[in-house]
Parts: C-alpha cells; structure tokens; sequence
C-alpha cells in the first residue's frame, strides 16, 4: 500500500507543478499582451482552471502529508493509545466526507460534462471538475493508508506512552 500511495503522490505533484506552471506562465503571458495592448481572452479561463487543478492536486497531497485537515492543540497533548484513537477518529470523518465529496464530484462531472468553456469552446468543464473526485478518490486512499498503519501500531502494541 505503501509504494502505491507513493506513487500516486508523485503522480499528483507532477501533475500540480504541471498546472502552476500552466497558471504561471499564461499569467505572464496575459501580463505582457496586456502591456502591449493586445486582448487575449482565453488567458482567464486557462489561468483560472489550471489553477483549481493545481490547488486541488495539492490539497490531497497535504493529506497524504498530515499538513491538513488537522487538529493540533488536541493531538499535541494526548500520547499513546489516544493519540491513535483519535488519530483514526480524525481519519473516519475525512473518508466519510471524501466520500460525499467524490460522490457529488461524479454528479458534477456528469452533469457539466458536455458544457463548453467560453473562450475556447472546443475544451470541455468536464475536464476542469473531474479534478474534484480525483483529489477526493486519492484522499480516501491516502487516509485508508494512514488508517491501516495505526492499526497496525495498536495492534503491534507500538503505542508510545
């Protein structure tokens, strides 16, 4: 499961650093033609939708990372057997939310599928918002992931006191 969460991980920063770069460079690009006096309509569309896809790619990967959707002030004074209890407390509540996440992700897609972006028309949403199930798919996957080491330490008795 391991080598499998990893790799998915580089997966989604490859494809992050690809969609900032995107973000980036069509930001510079719709700095200079504005500078020059030269309207180029599409840069918002392609700057605002490789920008969610860049945040979302992220958001899971902080997950994977324990740098989100934490709570420190309770988890830095408990030790032991609670802190992993509710370690997997805290990882119950993130699979059940990704999971009405990807579920509605789906809805999303499906339904925004076919609509077409305004300044290049040729370039479907579905595109843009299938970024939501996929980060909410490797969000699950990556807490499963955790969930499965805690057990694996409350059962091995590896529990620090």
């Amino acid at each position: 499961m391991e080598k499998l969460v990893k790799n998915i991980e580089r997966i989604q920063i490859v494809i992050g650093l690809f969609f900032l770069s995107v973000f980036f460079l069509v930001i510079l690009y719709q700095i200079t033609t504005r500078h020059l006096g030269i309207s180029v309509i599409w840069t918002e569309e392609v700057a605002r939708f490789s920008f969610v896809w860049t945040v979302f790619m992220g958001a899971a990967i902080m997950v994977n990372r324990r740098d989100h959707f934490s709570f420190d002030i309770l988890q830095n004074k408990l030790k032991g057997k609670k802190k992993l209890l509710l370690n997997l407390f805290n990882d119950t509540l993130l699979i059940i939310f990704n999971i009405f996440v990807f579920y509605y992700g789906i809805r999303i897609v499906e339904q925004f599928w076919n609509y077409n972006w305004v300044s290049i028309p040729e370039l479907k949403m579905g595109y843009v918002w299938i970024s939501i199930p996929i980060m909410a798919g490797t969000m699950i996957i990556y807490t499963l992931s955790h969930m499965i080491q805690h057990i694996k330490q409350l059962r091995e008795g590896e529990v620090q006191q």
